[in-house]
């Protein structure tokens, strides 16, 4: 029987309570069931437990496998079906799933280790190129995916929120005013839509075998391709040089190999500051400032 750490309990009780933590404690006869139904045998959950359940096991034929439980099954569904849409060109593959019970079967890639222990960072800028390159398909028809101006909607909350109360808003206005200013251009100019992974960064990159990389974890956002650079552009931002430096290196080298626009790419991540800052604000944080900094040091790169 898997034990659920009380930790996972604590967390699924914050973000969701009563329903949130009654769930995670029903999770170890629901992995007995999926065990009996996927035909595996479960192993250990990750360390590393945050919004799902994430467990490694094996197969008959020994092969690893990973079991993800989700509370928010939709959130999982939607996985799935990103996932699946990537299928032959990068993704983990999926083996199994159902959106009833909120759980779904992937591959286990192997050894499993993610982008973040290249410290080379060209190496690794390198290697995100050529995932990146792969992955990216044109809208697949009938696709229900929420748009990446659905994505940005915490910063028109944001707006609606301040302007009702007639309150002092925290956000200095000029960047405010610029990140909707940069957004509306953005999406008035994308000339195509892609589906995007929305959340492609280091630690969803893992080796496959001796040279091949695996996507994990899909968000699945309809939009222009230079927003998926950014979360990766998020990420060990100081490695290699000072985080302006190494921010201009990445986006020289990513618009060099893949074709894209830096001055697009600078914008996303001018508009993906305040978003993070509007997030923090929304979620009752302090440290909005963070989010300020992020769009500071992208609107830089467009000088």
């Amino acid at each position: 029987m898997i034990v659920i750490p009380d930790m996972f309990v604590e967390r699924m009780h914050e973000l969701h309570g009563e329903q949130g933590a009654a769930w995670s404690e029903a999770l170890p006869g629901l992995i007995t069931d999926c065990a009996s139904r996927f035909n595996f045998t479960p192993e250990a959950p990750f360390l590393n437990l945050s919004y799902n359940f994430v467990l490694r096991a094996k197969r008959c034929d020994g092969k690893p496998v990973v079991l993800k439980l989700s509370f928010l099954k939709d959130e999982l569904s939607r996985e799935v079906s990103v996932l699946r849409a990537y299928e032959g060109r990068g993704a983990i593959h999926v083996l199994d799933a159902d959106e009833k019970w909120g759980v779904a079967l992937l591959e286990g890639a192997d050894p499993g280790t993610p982008l973040s222990v290249i410290e080379d960072d060209t190496l690794a800028t390198a290697i995100f190129c050529d995932v990146f390159r792969r992955l990216h398909l044109p809208v697949p028809t009938g696709s229900q995916y929420p748009s990446i101006k659905q994505h940005f909607a915490a910063i028109e909350r944001y707006r609606g929120r301040f302007d009702d109360l007639n309150i002092s808003a925290p956000l200095p206005e000029s960047w405010l005013e610029n990140a909707e200013e940069c957004l509306a251009y953005l999406l008035a100019t994308t000339s195509e839509n892609f589906l995007l992974h929305g959340d492609l960064h280091h630690e969803n990159i893992l080796r496959q075998g001796e040279e091949q990389w695996a996507v994990i974890d899909p968000k699945g956002i309809i939009g222009d391709i230079h927003f998926d650079t950014i979360q990766y552009l998020l990420n060990y931002e100081d490695r290699g040089g000072d985080c302006e430096q190494v921010l201009r290196s990445r986006i020289a080298i990513i618009s060099d190999r893949l074709g894209l626009d830096p001055r697009r790419i600078a914008m996303w991540g001018v508009v993906r500051g305040v978003l993070e800052a509007c997030w923090t604000i929304e979620a009752g944080g302090m440290d909005w400032h963070r989010g300020i900094q992020i769009t500071e040091r992208f609107a830089k790169c467009l000088d």
